[in-house]
């Protein structure tokens, strides 16, 4: 579902990629070791230190022809808000650590901040369900309490399977996606591509292969799969670090 999410279901770490979960069984040292962040922090430690660093950030998601004239969204008391209206249909945030799975080591990690761009169709079928969990972090529900209302929203038909040509840009130089996302947290430059769960799957993207720059696949609670492709370069021109094959 989302970027963040995603990465930390699948190797990358996020806010995207299997965050590895504790063995059961495993000690205390080991588990305070697996989970580093088990509660919410401060709700000011998720804060931007200004809204104009957040609109910033938010926009170096996606090349400036993009994100120049894209709305863009900052974290507000109660949830997203509107800072800067947009004109070509995309929309522009920076994700929180929240939107990794419910299981993920790094679901309350206060560092994360994960710049992002959602095309029209994203916009749509996407991104509302970042946006209605955040609202429940910040109206203070639980994991478990955000998890039934997950697997309700989706019983009721309220969380859909993303429509056609959904897509994000994750492309900046500037997040940090994980304290396992490389040097800096930034990973690697990329587009996200989210698909219904019947869309032929893994083997229709040969993704996960040696030499494939596609990687990922489905997503827990959630009725879609999402595909990561890496770019060379970030959305400023220079050049990505180089993706090991």
């Amino acid at each position: 579902m989302l970027a963040i999410r995603l990465l930390n279901r699948t190797a990358f770490t996020v806010g995207a990629a299997v965050v590895a979960l504790m063995l059961a069984g495993a000690g205390t040292a080991s588990a305070q070791a697996a989970h580093p962040y088990p509660d919410r922090a401060p709700m000011d430690q998720y804060r931007a230190s200004s809204q104009a660093d957040e609109i910033a950030l938010a926009r170096s998601a996606a090349p400036p022809a993009i994100s120049d004239k894209a709305q863009v969204l900052v974290l507000g008391a109660q949830g997203y808000e509107t800072a800067v209206d947009g004109a070509n249909g995309f929309v522009c945030i920076v994700e929180r650590a929240w939107a990794s799975g419910f299981e993920d080591a790094a679901f309350w990690n206060p560092k994360i901040r994960g710049p992002i761009c959602f095309n029209p169709a994203s916009v749509r079928s996407v991104l509302p369900t970042y946006l209605q969990r955040t609202r429940w972090v910040l109206a203070g529900d639980s994991v478990a309490r955000m998890t039934e209302k997950t697997k309700a929203a989706i019983a009721a038909g309220e969380i859909r399977p993303p429509e056609a040509g959904a897509m994000c840009y994750m492309m900046s130089r500037n997040g940090y996606l994980g304290d396992d996302a490389g040097a800096g947290g930034h990973w690697h430059p990329h587009l996200m591509f989210f698909v219904p769960h019947d869309a032929g799957g893994k083997s229709a993207w040969g993704a996960n292969l040696h030499g494939s720059p596609a990687m990922g696949g489905e997503v827990d609670l959630d009725p879609a799969e999402i595909y990561y492709v890496v770019v060379a370069s970030w959305s400023d021109g220079t050049p990505g670090p180089m993706m090991g094959m």
